[in-house]
């Protein structure tokens, strides 16, 4: 599970689609309070920030449409702030892991 922290214009079409419904599962799992994962680093760090994260959502339906992929599930709106500063990993560790996978992304 992973939501990135990088410009979603420079994921693969694997990591862009991924981080989608990894959005919408951490999204669900906080906002109806589900225990699946809810344990996850990666779902902790959104927890109060699910602003942050609809911001986020936005920032990967606008590159899927983009690149020509239909959008039709949007986020509805919750409390809670609307910046994210918490990192599982950094951006250097993040450009890392990517690299590390050896895909498309734009790295």
């Amino acid at each position: 599970m992973r939501v990135w922290d990088l410009p979603p214009r420079i994921l693969c079409r694997e990591h862009l689609l991924g981080e989608h419904r990894e959005l919408h599962a951490v999204y669900s799992i906080i906002l109806n309070s589900k225990k699946g994962y809810s344990h996850h680093p990666e779902t902790i760090r959104w927890v109060g920030k699910l602003p942050a994260l609809k911001i986020r959502h936005e920032q990967i339906v606008k590159e899927m449409e983009r690149r020509g992929y239909k959008h039709h599930s949007p986020l509805i709106d919750a409390l809670g702030e609307s910046v994210q500063n918490k990192f599982v990993n950094t951006i250097e560790e993040q450009k890392q892991i990517l690299k590390n996978k050896h895909c498309e992304c734009r790295i």
